[in-house]
């Protein structure tokens, strides 16, 4: 009975994980859902700073409910692992498809299209 409820419980858990991600990704122009350990994450918050990105980091590894928003994300995205970026409310995916947007070209222009970045940035 008590596995019952808390599958229950969970399943809420997850809901309320997913309205706040969707909420936090629909207010901020650029979403990193990131952990503080790791490499990749570091590899995309370093690049949005060489950029001067204005970006909200969400660091999972912080977040009371960051497991749960963790598997909301890997539900509404298809994708479990971090980082989880999004930018302009749309999912752009971890760090391999951020860097190579970057280095198709398309990167700067996707932010500049969110006003996530200075005028000046777009000549980089």
């Amino acid at each position: 009975m008590g596995s019952l409820f808390s599958s229950a419980h969970k399943r809420e858990d997850i809901e309320m994980a997913l309205s706040k991600a969707k909420q936090i990704v629909s207010s901020n122009p650029v979403v990193v859902f990131s952990k503080t350990y790791c490499g990749y994450c570091n590899r995309v918050k370093q690049l949005f700073s060489q950029l001067k990105v204005t970006y909200k980091v969400i660091e999972l590894d912080e977040e009371s409910d960051g497991d749960e928003v963790q598997t909301a994300l890997a539900e509404w995205t298809g994708q479990r692992t971090v980082p989880n970026v999004f930018i302009n409310g749309k999912h752009i995916g971890g760090s391999d498809a951020v860097v190579a947007k970057h280095q198709q070209g398309e990167l700067v222009s996707l932010l500049a299209e969110a006003g996530a970045i200075p005028k000046q940035s777009t000549q980089l």
